[in-house]
């Protein structure tokens, strides 16, 4: 029980990380994707733009505290 725990902690820590607010980006940007490759339109920017623009965040929000 002692190992299961211990992986969990590292997956937890591994996919999370310090920034819950990034994990969920990207979990929602892989999801609009999804969803707009089902359409008509192109969807590979999806993911790029949203890369940078939780990036960005990441920065304000890191230069905001310190």
């Amino acid at each position: 029980m002692r190992r299961l725990r211990a992986l969990g902690e590292f997956i937890w820590e591994f996919l999370i990380g310090d920034d819950w607010l990034v994990a969920a980006g990207v979990v929602i940007a892989i999801g609009v994707t999804a969803l707009v490759a089902t359409t008509k339109v192109a969807a590979w920017w999806i993911l790029p733009v949203a890369v940078a623009l939780l990036l960005a965040l990441t920065l304000w929000r890191a230069s905001r505290t310190s």
